[in-house]
């Protein structure tokens, strides 16, 4: 007697997970590590100096209230995974939250400088809670730095190109920019996500630059 048909059917293959930030299990147990010395010499500096003015108890008090919230975010850091499967951005952290990338309602390109570091960051926000996730596409010190993979810069710019809610077409523009500079064989300072990163205002720790602003910057590079 033959098997049902429904039991030879073989199983759909999952679909392919591209990391995106978090995949290195030892680089974020390091990460972890090195946020939790800082907060302790934080807490214990600033416990220190409640301590000479109010005592032993309200040093101690001053110490824990600025070690807890501090602690939940190098804990909520550390523990953060993002990664693409198909054009699903996934993130997990305490929960597990997706978002699709050509549904998604707003799309902002976010600039932060933080002593001399510039990161280069894709905002994501939609889906029923207008979720958000930050995903880093490079990371620049002087004239070099880390950038993302060329699969994952592709992978995101395919996605975004059939986003008509928020225009990602003009998102997937720059990162298509990007990978023929790299094809190029450009050097890091003539790259698109690096010469946006570079005309960001100093001073500030955070610039996001609308879809509007994307564009003419992309127009700028033809």
């Amino acid at each position: 007697m033959s098997e049902p048909e429904s039991a030879r059917r073989t199983p759909a293959p999952e679909p392919e997970r591209i990391p995106l930030y978090g995949d290195n299990a030892a680089l974020r147990r390091k990460r972890g590590l090195s946020g939790l010395v800082g907060v302790v010499l934080f807490a214990a500096a600033f416990g220190g100096i409640a301590g000479l003015i109010g005592g032993q108890v309200a040093g101690l008090v001053v110490a824990a209230l600025v070690a807890l919230p501090l602690l939940y975010v190098v804990s909520y850091n550390a523990r953060r995974q993002v990664w693409l499967e198909a054009r699903t951005v996934v993130v997990r952290n305490w929960r597990t939250r997706r978002i699709e990338l050509v549904t998604a309602d707003r799309l902002d390109l976010l600039v932060t400088d933080v002593r001399g570091t510039r990161t280069v960051s894709l905002l994501v926000t939609g889906g029923e809670r207008r979720t958000s996730v930050k995903i880093d596409l490079a990371i620049y010190a002087g004239t070099g730095g880390r950038e993302l993979g060329i699969l994952a810069l592709r992978k995101l710019a395919d996605g975004l190109a059939d986003n008509i809610a928020a225009n990602g077409l003009v998102f997937s523009e720059l990162l298509v920019a990007q990978l023929r500079s790299e094809a190029r064989g450009d050097a890091a300072a003539d790259r698109p996500l690096y010469r946006i990163a570079s005309v960001a205002p100093s001073g500030k720790l955070a610039q996001r630059f609308t879809m509007e602003a994307v564009s003419r910057f992309v127009a700028s590079l033809e």
